[in-house]
């Protein structure tokens, strides 16, 4: 099996710990190391967090990197879902996995320089704020011929915002960085609020992750069960959006996905929109579109492929 090389970028968070857990259960993917950066909590919150999930997954293989500590030029914004440590209120362990003595940006420079030199382009998935991947291509532009795709979980369309009234989170909290990430000329395939809110994590569905035996789906089940936004009005029934996962359920199964191409743009000066994603979807401008926006998904299908790797846990040695 031709396994497909990725890099994380992540704040872990709760859907960030599902979306990690999901990956470490799969082999199709070559995850060759978890960036770390500030975002739904500190960074020292999202690097012990990252680092547990790993040691709950029975992955301490997988190298972790710690990255930057806050926003370009903004004051941090922080998460309002997760909880003040960011697994909503579930204990861990704490981690003996200790992350690696280099800098989550200079991994990934050497990583994707290596890969533009050898070919071997690496996917890289990200799930928070863009901060690290910003600084990597302002440091190196050159990283670009080594990466694949881009594929994101940030911004929103007919759903504004779930942390402004104008933005998603992911792009709020570093709207600079998103839009250096936007304007690099690289292939993007975008995941926005309009297609994660279809995919809710319902009492239903919690409770099918929580008949899994394994102590792996029974940490999903509880942090899931935090994760209820309680929020009929505006999800039409109890449960909390899936958001991240997501990402990796589309590389796994991208039929399950549509949607489609459109020039995005960041905005990063008004105050009033910071963070606000706004896309030309009929070419009124003119501009080659940079962005695929996916936009409808097969919701019960990934939670089914969810369920079926959390069940894969304890993994095989």
């Amino acid at each position: 099996m031709t396994r497909l090389p990725i890099i994380i970028d992540t704040d872990p968070g709760i859907d960030d710990a599902v979306a990690i857990l999901l990956v470490l259960a799969s082999p199709e993917f070559d995850l060759l190391g978890l960036t770390v950066v500030s975002g739904n909590v500190p960074l020292e919150d999202t690097l012990r967090n990252t680092l547990q999930v790993c040691e709950l997954a029975g992955r301490t293989d997988v190298p972790v990197f710690a990255g930057c500590d806050r926003p370009l030029l903004r004051q941090p914004v922080r998460g309002l879902f997760s909880g003040r440590e960011g697994l909503g209120g579930v204990v861990l362990p704490p981690p003996r996995l200790a992350p690696q003595p280099v800098h989550a940006v200079d991994f990934l420079v050497k990583s994707l320089l290596e890969a533009g030199r050898t070919g071997e382009k690496i996917t890289l998935c990200a799930l928070g704020p863009l901060t690290n991947v910003a600084v990597a291509l302002a440091h190196s532009p050159g990283i670009a011929a080594g990466i694949e795709r881009i594929v994101l979980m940030g911004g929103g369309f007919r759903e504004l915002g779930n942390r402004s009234i104008a933005a998603e989170f992911n792009i709020l909290v570093d709207p600079h960085a998103a839009s250096i990430v936007y304007e690099a000329g690289i292939p993007i395939t975008m995941l926005p609020l309009d297609l994660t809110h279809q995919a809710l994590a319902t009492p239903k569905r919690v409770e099918r992750l929580r008949a899994i035996d394994n102590p792996v789906a029974q940490v999903v089940a509880d942090i899931l069960t935090i994760w209820d936004r309680k929020d009929i009005d505006r999800f039409g029934e109890l449960g909390g959006p899936l958001h991240d996962p997501l990402v990796f359920d589309y590389l796994l199964a991208p039929d399950r996905y549509s949607g489609r191409a459109a020039r995005v743009w960041i905005e990063h000066t008004s105050e009033l929109t910071m963070g606000q994603t706004v896309a030309d979807w009929w070419g009124k401008t003119g501009e080659k579109p940079n962005a695929e926006v996916l936009t409808k998904v097969d919701a019960q299908g990934f939670f089914d492929l969810l369920g079926e790797r959390l069940a894969r846990y304890p993994l095989p040695a």
